[in-house]
């Protein structure tokens, strides 16, 4: 096949392409610039920036294979960047990397695999697409669960699932790429991953959000769930629900977030039983399969780095109605994907509660 290989400069994508070369398909390597702020373009770890397409276009050279370099800074700013401190700006904790395979790079990368005539786009992502009993793709999860990242995919839609390859997928560990980098000759076979949110410097992503949305990072009042006030904190963005560290309030019994309120400034605060909810509503909803009727059986993600857990599903049509077996902690502007055993049934982001007149989460 000819397939068009997303490469980011680092050993997973660099192997994707090393790997196809090596089994004879006609490879054209593509490298992103999303964006180039002096600190990011020295800065270990990153992607998409100075030296990431400087490494990517060695691989590609030293691979004999096509390589171009696709200027999307505008378009990243608006579809990722923004929508980041927009979300802070709401109350939510937003997850770029979804924003950012969401839009970027599926929609941008899937138009150019078909303009330069390519049957595949091939990613570096841990998931695997495979075909379901009609020949329909599906997306499961990788075969090394400390790697999956379907959770991160969920939002990719069924007709780019469908021209998708995940070579990675089926690899058990991260020692196993490596070796197939040194084996392949892959320079950046000792790159170190990425690591953070790449388009912020040292970390420091109130100071952008502050930059973009100066009133998400206005004082305001910490109030319990009686209303009453208990302190000042910084700003909304420096909050996310489930935070119990540097809130700058002491009480005899240790504090969490359990609801942000931006229209007032408040960050409501209360104790680590207030934390679970019973229902979670799910906005943004990309379904993988056709939607089922009614109430239906899953298993639940509400964060990347927790292990999927038993939950009923209803569907109206426009919300999806999550409830898990056990209470469980949702942080707005997350996202949660639904699962049957390996297999992404959907994804969707995590929608804000209410907040009444005295700070309670409705």
């Amino acid at each position: 096949m000819r397939v068009l290989v997303a490469m980011s400069g680092g050993v997973d994508s660099s192997v994707v392409a090393a790997l196809l070369t090596e089994q004879g398909h006609e490879v054209i390597g593509a490298t992103l610039q999303l964006y180039d702020h002096g600190a990011a373009i020295q800065k270990k770890g990153a992607c998409c920036a100075g030296q990431d397409i400087r490494d990517a276009r060695d691989v590609a050279d030293g691979l004999g294979i096509p390589h171009y370099v696709l200027d999307r800074e505008t378009r990243f700013r608006q579809a990722v960047i923004e929508d980041f401190a927009d979300s802070y700006a709401r109350g939510e904790t937003p997850i770029p990397c979804i924003r950012c395979n969401q839009t970027v790079k599926f929609q941008d990368l899937t138009a150019l695999a078909e303009d330069l005539g390519c049957e595949a786009l091939a990613t570096g992502h841990y998931a695997q697409r495979l075909d379901g009993p009609d020949g329909s793709p599906e997306l499961h999860r990788a075969a090394d669960p400390v790697r999956d990242q379907s959770y991160f995919l969920a939002h990719t839609t069924r007709d780019q699932l469908s021209r998708v390859l995940f070579p990675l997928g089926g690899l058990t560990s991260k020692a196993e790429v490596r070796a197939h980098a040194a084996r392949l000759g892959v320079p950046v076979a000792e790159k170190p991953d990425s690591q953070d949110i790449c388009f912020v410097p040292e970390g420091r992503y109130d100071a952008l959000v502050g930059k973009l949305r100066p009133e998400a990072l206005e004082p305001g009042e910490i109030v319990d769930e009686s209303g009453a006030v208990l302190g000042t904190h910084r700003g909304i963005a420096r909050y996310t629900v489930g935070q119990g560290r540097g809130l700058g309030v002491s009480a005899a019994e240790r504090l969490f977030v359990t609801a942000l309120d931006p229209a007032r400034r408040r960050v409501v605060v209360g104790h680590r039983a207030d934390l679970p909810v019973e229902e979670v509503a799910l906005g943004e909803v990309n379904w993988l399969i056709a939607p089922p009727e009614g109430a239906f059986r899953c298993e639940a993600k509400l964060r990347g780095r927790e292990q999927p857990q038993p939950a009923t599903a209803t569907w109206d049509g426009t919300t999806l109605h999550l409830r898990p077996d056990s209470p469980a902690v949702a942080a707005p502007g997350q996202a949660a994907v639904l699962y049957d055993g390996s297999r992404v049934l959907a994804g969707g982001f995590i929608r804000r509660r209410a907040v009444d007149r005295a700070g309670r989460a409705a």
